[in-house]
């Protein structure tokens, strides 16, 4: 950065009311923006992008890191304009206002230079609540470029084919958010970080056990006859080999598909092979193993997140003594620097007590 530009984005910064603001940029003052970063594109050492008004230049090849990343894959250029006064484009969005009101899908730019989008009505809250949804937003030539989120969950689209860049397409974002309808607290207890928080430790934990949302069913064919427990007085109707591990958490064993099946009124004991055809099932599967049991853990994956005993517990939850108390510490730092990953992308800190 230049001796000018720096003295330029000094002087942007501001502090109203002991909050750091951040004074929008001139045209005069800003370069103009490069194209919106994609987490779909390749970037080699050279190209540059644009997010939430800075351009940044790639230092070697990058494709799904978001700028400004933590491997230090990105350059950060400065701020930037797309030709309206406003950094990233041309966000014509009026300056958020306390104590007015913003009905459903009102844009604001808040005093940090983002933008928000309230998901509810807003009587005039501040936009950092649970009333608002943050993307971040970054301006193209009509407005953000990243659409809020379906059903007002946490994670949006853009944001789930960044943390899943090489996912099959079994797994759609459209079958895990209607499968939200199943567990309404997944996701929406405590506040926003918390929420958020919850979010990431389910999709890391979810990265881990399928290779990124790669494999639909367990790999190992070898270990299929082993889920049936005969000493169920239900059996095993769909057969021996049927109950192997599917979906998200991978659930396996005749009695889980029995309990998850009668969670969910669903009928996978006699028909296991709905969570391999049916991507809303298979994410309901998942989620209420986090939402429900406990596992090897003493308590489940939801409350481990929302009651702050922490990402570790979540870990025992899934896989016990398997991993935990020293059993596998590489697989769990695998699931720790995910949720460190996954957290980062969704804008919030990982908490305490990470490992198990």
């Amino acid at each position: 950065m230049s001796r000018l530009r720096a003295v330029l984005v000094a002087l942007a910064m501001v502090v109203a009311g002991g909050v750091a603001a951040i004074i929008p940029a001139t045209a005069a003052s800003a370069a103009a923006c490069s194209a919106a970063w994609q987490a779909s594109t390749v970037y080699w050492g050279g190209n540059q992008a644009s997010r939430n008004g800075r351009n940044y230049q790639a230092k070697w090849w990058t494709q799904g890191e978001a700028p400004p990343g933590t491997t230090g894959v990105w350059q950060d250029l400065g701020a930037c304009d797309g030709g309206s006064g406003n950094p990233g484009g041309s966000c014509n969005y009026p300056n958020w206002a306390a104590g007015t009101f913003y009905a459903t899908g009102a844009i604001v730019r808040y005093t940090n230079g983002l933008y928000y989008i309230a998901e509810h009505d807003n009587p005039g809250y501040d936009p950092i609540i649970s009333t608002w949804y943050w993307e971040p937003y970054t301006c193209g030539g009509g407005g953000p470029t990243n659409p809020p989120p379906t059903g007002g969950f946490v994670v949006s689209e853009s944001q789930f084919n960044q943390m899943f860049p090489g996912r099959n397409s079994f797994y759609t974002y459209s079958g895990l958010v209607a499968a939200l309808s199943a567990y309404p607290a997944f996701a929406k207890s405590g506040s926003t970080t918390v929420q958020r928080q919850e979010a990431a430790a389910f999709l890391a934990n979810v990265h881990h056990e399928t290779g990124g949302l790669v494999y639909i069913v367990e790999q190992n064919t070898a270990n299929y006859p082993h889920y049936c427990d005969p000493n169920q007085s239900y059996g095993c109707p769909a057969g021996q080999a049927a109950y192997y591990g599917r979906g998200p958490i991978q659930l396996s064993w005749n009695f889980n598909y029995n309990a998850a099946g009668n969670a969910l009124g669903l009928p996978l004991l006699t028909n296991p092979w709905l969570v391999q055809t049916d991507a809303a099932v298979a994410w309901k599967t998942g989620l209420w193993y986090w939402m429900t049991q406990n596992g090897p853990g003493t308590m489940t994956a939801h409350n481990a997140m929302v009651n702050g005993a922490g990402f570790g517990q979540t870990i025992r939850s899934i896989n016990g003594s398997i991993e935990c108390n020293g059993g596998n510490p590489a697989q769990v730092q695998s699931r720790v620097t995910r949720y460190q990953q996954f957290v980062g992308i969704l804008g919030v800190g990982a908490g305490n007590n990470l490992y198990c």
